[in-house]
């Protein structure tokens, strides 16, 4: 099959940008989601091991002493105590995020960039309108996509809760989906959205507005061309940012989402994000709030080098104009 441009007007007016379909709304959405898939299967585990870091410890909920353990140990725990296999435990509903997450932050980034609050007539985008949009698309992208995360939460705590003797919550994606409406109704689908929508918006602050603005000064200073090493440059800077922005919101939204509740769907830990947030620093000190914060980096570093890299270089396979 031949894909031929959709719109052509470079004989019309020089110097103007060719786009074609894949430049379109629905193409770069399906790339966006494709590039965050193979991304999140490959760091996965990091991710599973984070959830766990951020969980152990919490004194709110337990008065039962806590075995501490590492990112290393807490991995080599899980594969040891439950099969290697369950380091991916949580994936499916994961991947189901991202079908929703990844491409509305991408189109809703780029429509806002290119359409909205329009780039300089150089081609330069300030850092202050690459940060408003970098933050409402991660809020717009994170509230459609919180019930997935609330569902992966759950599933990735299943393995844990069984080898403490505790009976199991959910036993699988479409359990966790059933049960959540059935003990709490729709609106439990988004317990947790609030913490988790304000560390999308500081992700999405680090990632895609480190992204964009460091690739941007990075070729204007070097005179790097739009290559691979432009685009793992980038991703190391936004991988970097967003963990060091997005932590302590994500050790929140994991307590939250993690978090037993009333028939009524109301939290028996936690009041909210802020009763969470005051508690943690209490009972645990300030720096809780950075538990799991190097596998977050480790996760996010090659997350980002993944996802920047598959989204660019399928772009450019198609024929896109780049990020």
């Amino acid at each position: 099959m031949v894909f031929t441009q959709v719109v052509s007007i470079k004989d019309k007016a020089p110097g103007t940008k060719v786009y074609n379909y894949a430049d379109s709304f629905w193409c770069t959405y399906i790339v966006s989601v494709v590039a965050a898939s193979v991304a999140e299967i490959l760091t996965y585990p990091l991710d599973l091991t984070k959830t766990r870091l951020q969980i152990q410890g919490e004194v709110a909920s337990s008065s039962k002493p806590t075995q501490y353990r590492g990112m290393i140990k807490t991995a080599i725990g899980i594969v040891n105590e439950e099969g290697a296999l369950k380091l991916w435990q949580g994936v499916t509903p994961a991947l189901y995020r991202h079908v929703v997450y990844s491409g509305i932050r991408i189109v809703s980034y780029e429509t806002m960039r290119d359409k909205l609050l329009l780039k300089n007539e150089d081609g330069s985008f300030p850092i202050w309108k690459s940060a408003i949009s970098g933050v409402m698309s991660g809020v717009i992208a994170q509230y459609f996509a919180s019930p997935a995360d609330l569902i992966k939460v759950q599933i990735q705590m299943e393995g844990k809760r069984r080898l403490m003797g505790e009976p199991a919550r959910v036993l699988s994606a479409a359990h966790a989906f059933k049960k959540i409406v059935s003990e709490s109704g729709v609106r439990g689908l988004w317990k947790g959205s609030i913490p988790n929508v304000q560390r999308a918006a500081l992700v999405n602050l680090g990632d895609l507005t480190t992204y964009d603005t460091a690739k941007q000064i990075i070729m204007h200073k070097t005179g790097l061309p739009d290559s691979h090493l432009l685009h793992c440059l980038s991703s190391i800077c936004a991988g970097l940012v967003a963990a060091t922005l997005g932590t302590p919101a994500d050790v929140v939204k994991t307590r939250v989402m993690n978090q037993p509740t009333d028939k009524n769907g109301i939290g028996l830990i936690y009041k909210g994000s802020l009763d969470c947030l005051f508690k943690t620093i209490e009972n645990e000190g300030f720096f809780a709030l950075y538990k799991g914060f190097l596998p977050v980096w480790i996760r996010m570093a090659p997350w980002s080098l993944t996802f920047w890299m598959s989204f660019e270089q399928i772009r450019h396979m198609l024929g896109a104009t780049g990020f």
